[in-house]
């Protein structure tokens, strides 16, 4: 596999390198996994058609893309749950 030097300001490097020895794994190792937690926007958009397929033909709704799109953001609901329950975590392991 082909390797690339990314330039970010030394206290980052430093934080990634703790926290990539914290977890027993190379900074490399460590980019790779955040990187992959990551989805694209094409990804996100390829989710939510996938989803909104399966409401439309396995559980009978009929709202159309506008209407979906007019409602609450749920994935982002979602990641704001996670996020908080990842913090309360850390703050217990402190």
């Amino acid at each position: 596999m082909a390797t690339t030097t990314i330039q970010v300001p030394k206290e980052t490097r430093d934080h990634l390198a703790e926290l990539a020895k914290e977890r027993g794994l190379s900074l490399g190792q460590l980019v790779d996994q955040l990187a992959a937690q990551q989805p694209t926007a094409a990804q996100v958009a390829e989710r939510v058609a996938a989803t909104r397929k399966v409401l439309r033909e396995r559980m009978g709704c009929t709202l159309t893309d506008e209407e979906f799109d007019q409602g609450p953001d749920v994935l982002a609901n979602v990641y704001a749950l996670a996020a908080e329950k990842v913090h309360a975590q850390r703050g217990k392991a402190a």
